[in-house]
């Protein structure tokens, strides 16, 4: 996977990329991660890509022209599965999202700022647009990082165990149970028996009945969709 992230503050995206298992992708060959500066598409002296709205009002709004000049510069080299735009109003990111999208091969992430992005932008370029929850951040470079990660995470190769990213929460339309390790009893508080027993269907049933447990209580939300 190729994902391509525009961005006018590229510094942001170093340190999230350069650890874990996003890093192990990228050492593995598994996963690409390019960042491109946003500025360098600008034909204004002063690297300029933001300018007062028609309209009026508080704040400004980032430039068509860099935007489409990026946009355009990388399609001209290869063709996207999606060019995605980091939206307060986009459509919520979850996990049937996050594992279809991990079976793309190249996509581009912008990352928006100020008031937003010209509209035409919107309209013309982009394929779809994607929130990481009901609130507003001071730019989409965190969420173009939470993007890249949750797909990067679910490639095949990346994650040593592979079955573990198909256990994650909402996999399966249930958050996670609760998880258990050594010792076995640390100031009076135990690990639950039936973990210990070694009978395998006995601890999936359990394991279940948490999930299920959990999600109506911590996710209700999630439980009646």
């Amino acid at each position: 996977m190729r994902i391509d992230i525009i961005t006018i503050f590229p510094e942001i995206l170093q340190g999230p990329f350069s650890e874990s298992i996003v890093k192990r992708a990228i050492s593995k060959g598994l996963a690409e991660i390019y960042i491109h500066q946003l500025r360098d598409f600008t034909s204004d002296k002063h690297k300029k890509v933001d300018d007062y709205a028609f309209s009026g009002g508080a704040g400004m709004v980032m430039m068509i022209e860099p935007i489409a000049k990026a946009i355009d510069f990388l399609k001209s080299e290869r063709e996207y599965d999606e060019i995605i735009y980091t939206s307060p109003d986009g459509d919520l990111l979850d996990q049937p999202m996050a594992n279809k999208m991990s079976m793309y091969k190249n996509i581009i992430i912008l990352c928006g700022h100020y008031k937003g992005i010209d509209e035409r932008i919107r309209e013309h370029y982009i394929t779809k647009e994607i929130s990481i929850g009901n609130y507003v951040l001071s730019g989409g470079e965190l969420a173009a990082a939470v993007i890249s990660d949750s797909l990067i995470r679910l490639i095949p190769g990346v994650i040593g165990d592979e079955t573990s990213a198909l256990s994650d929460s909402f996999q399966n339309g249930l958050v996670s149970p609760p998880v258990y390790t050594r010792p076995r009893e640390f100031k009076g508080w135990k690990v639950p028996d039936i973990l210990l027993s070694g009978n395998d269907k006995l601890i999936d049933e359990w394991k279940f009945e948490q999930s299920l447990i959990r999600t109506k209580q911590r996710r209700p939300d999630f439980d009646n969709k």
